[in-house]
């Protein structure tokens, strides 16, 4: 008996374990249909009730939209956590931008607190030698004004002006400041890094003009307006028990006789010098001088290597704390 094309085609329609259909993949239709089921919903009931019932399901458009707002919605997340994670690290730098910043901040104000002190002392000694010893330690007659009391004075006044634009630069970190410190700092190390060569270089043509220097300078002894040099004379002296610059004869030529002044006696008295030559002091006081302050060569290096070391130490606080006010203002403008 022959099949009729109802039955054909209802046997043609059903399922076989090989099927390559969607519905029948990995567990049949039913399987299928309960999954969909679930991610339909009771609003797309109607539309996964096809895929409950026939071969081909589709999902309803909730669930095809929320396919595909997810991972869109991934990607948003992701990259506000990158901007978060972005900006907590930015924020950790300033921080410790601003911390390394203070640390250097305090130093160079006590560095140079310290050094601003420093100037105040010796502008103090300066001022005070000039108000109760005159000219003190004037010995050129080349340079009436280069005596120990100016020195003192205008070295007190430079090193005090320094200190106050490294003090008020550090606390108000102020660029300008900040490099204007390190400028003038810099500039005096370098003036006195070449005063140092020159004189090593030339030290031969440096002694024979400065022993005639102050062999011009004893004509000044005892004349009015050179307390200074007369009074640095008497102390020098009498303290190395020396006479003359070069010898007792330099007096000769200053008093147009066979004299020098009573601080050349080995007993000191009134008028002694006027006695034989017996009675004064051989030694040369140039040469005595010098041969001191090569014995003690050792105390005025390590005085000018701590200068220099605190000059150093002045310029690299000033550079750093530079470099950091920049680089504070740059991350965390």
């Amino acid at each position: 008996m022959r099949r009729s094309s109802t039955d054909e085609s209802t046997y043609r329609r059903s399922p076989s374990p090989e099927s390559k259909e969607p519905g029948f993949a990995r567990g049949g239709p039913f399987r299928r249909c309960s999954s969909l089921y679930g991610q339909a919903g009771a609003g797309d009931a109607g539309d996964a009730g096809g895929g409950f019932f026939g071969l081909h399901t589709n999902p309803g458009p909730k669930a095809a939209q929320a396919r595909y707002t997810t991972p869109k919605g991934n990607k948003y997340v992701v990259f506000y956590l990158d901007l978060s994670f972005i900006f907590l690290l930015e924020l950790k730098r300033c921080s410790m931008a601003r911390g390394c910043l203070q640390g250097v901040k305090y130093l160079m104000f006590a560095f140079n607190l310290l050094f601003w002190l420093g100037g105040c002392g010796v502008l103090g000694v300066g001022i005070w030698l000039a108000a109760t010893q005159g000219n003190f330690a004037t010995l050129s007659s080349s340079f009436p004004s280069l005596s120990a009391a100016n020195l003192l004075i205008v070295t007190g006044t430079f090193v005090m002006a320094i200190g106050f634009v490294g003090c008020i630069g550090a606390l108000k970190e102020n660029k300008c400041l900040l490099l204007t410190f390190f400028v003038l700092l810099l500039l005096v190390f370098l003036l006195e890094a070449t005063i140092a060569v020159l004189f090593f270089a030339y030290s031969d043509k440096i002694d024979s003009y400065a022993q005639q220097d102050l062999k011009k300078g004893l004509h000044l002894y005892g004349t009015q307006g050179n307390v200074g040099l007369t009074n640095a004379w008497s102390i020098i002296q009498t303290d190395f028990r020396c006479c003359g610059v070069s010898n007792y004869t330099d007096w000769f030529e200053v008093y147009n006789a066979t004299r020098v002044p009573d601080s050349c006696c080995l007993e000191f008295s009134d008028s002694c010098g006027l006695h034989a030559p017996g009675t004064w002091w051989k030694s040369p006081c140039y040469e005595t001088v010098k041969a001191w302050l090569q014995e003690n060569l050792l105390a005025v290096g390590i005085f000018g290597l701590c200068t220099a070391l605190v000059q150093i130490l002045g310029l690299t606080f000033a550079m750093t704390m530079y470099c950091q006010v920049v680089k504070a203002d740059t991350y965390c403008a």
